[in-house]
């Protein structure tokens, strides 16, 4: 069974290698950003799935119940830095796989750019008559193109995914410090459904 797997995992590897060699250089460049994004945002999802999170804002809601009040502008500012700082934590790193996501068609145009470089280097050395060679940089000028647009549109997916966790975690936060609590019963259906 093992060697099944491994020869599955190896067939599988030489297929993903002739791919990015059949793309030019800049295939395994655009390979590496690809994989920054999904690392970045994988971090990200299981962050927002933590009890990292939800353990941040237990902090801040019960440094915002010790208040003796909650209406002044200090109590007001004091929530704001609160929100803050669940903020950054929340968007931590999105407008890194935002960057990442759209380098991913500027690397796909730079593989088309080299590729009919290389296209127009053949012509010039052969006169036009090897058109396996020029094959080979029409290939190298396509393929990082679709990879570009393929690995961007995954992006845009990741993004989606990641904006709408982050604004829900961040409507969760701003509804766990209000700017008033009326009783001590409302503050505990509030630190119930914080937890929650």
């Amino acid at each position: 069974m093992a060697a099944i797997i491994l020869a599955e995992l190896a067939e599988g590897w030489d297929a993903l290698r002739t791919f990015l060699e059949s793309g030019g250089q800049v295939l395994w460049l655009i390979a590496g950003v690809v994989f920054a994004m999904w690392y970045l945002g994988l971090e990200r999802w299981f962050f927002y799935r933590s009890d990292t999170l939800r353990h941040q804002l237990d902090v801040e809601v019960q440094r915002w119940q010790l208040r003796a009040e909650y209406r002044s502008w200090f109590a007001h500012q004091h929530r704001q830095m609160a929100l803050a700082e669940l903020r950054e934590a929340i968007h931590y790193r999105l407008s890194m796989i935002r960057t990442l996501t759209a380098l991913c068609p500027l690397l796909g145009l730079l593989g088309t750019v080299t590729g009919m470089i290389e296209v127009f280097h053949v012509m010039a050395v052969s006169g036009g008559g090897n058109v396996r060679a020029m094959a080979g940089g029409v290939s190298h000028a396509t393929i990082p193109t679709m990879a570009g647009m393929v690995a961007a549109l995954s992006g845009v997916v990741l993004l989606l995914l990641l904006d709408r966790m982050a604004t829900q975690r961040q409507t969760q936060a701003e509804a766990a410090l209000p700017l008033e609590w009326r009783t001590s019963e409302q503050r505990s259906e509030q630190r119930s459904e914080t937890v929650r």
